[in-house]
């Protein structure tokens, strides 16, 4: 892939995730809570992590204009991503119930965190070409 690749194809997936963490999770924890819902109902902690990824899908899909001038968030999410996601696969193997998160948001945040994480080195190892 050339520079513009990386480029473009980091604008459209922070887009992207911005939008589901945005407008796209919660409705997960409805169509499929076994997946996507730690609490049953709607409880705080769902209500409190739903407005965390809302407000990081909101800088995602301002940070997609210029990714070069938004690299510490771009990272940020690329490793809170891959943490949560760590943290969340141990809890869904010590704790049978929750075991669905695994094909779920655990899986989700992993894939998240690998296509940034892919693009965002592409775009930063060609801008220093």
């Amino acid at each position: 892939m050339t520079e513009t690749d990386y480029l473009r194809y980091l604008r459209i997936a922070l887009r992207v995730v911005g939008l589901i963490f945005l407008v796209g999770i919660y409705p997960l924890t409805i169509v499929w809570p076994s997946g996507w819902s730690w609490h049953t109902g709607q409880s705080e902690y769902l209500q409190m992590i739903l407005g965390i990824y809302a407000t990081l899908g909101v800088f995602l899909i301002i940070a997609s204009k210029n990714p070069s001038a938004h690299r510490s968030l771009i990272w940020f999410t690329i490793l809170s991503s891959a943490v949560h996601g760590a943290i969340m696969a141990v809890q869904s193997l010590v704790y049978p119930q929750y075991i669905g998160h695994l094909w779920g948001d655990v899986l989700a945040l992993f894939v998240v965190a690998a296509t940034l994480a892919f693009l965002m080195t592409g775009a930063q190892r060609a801008e220093r070409l």
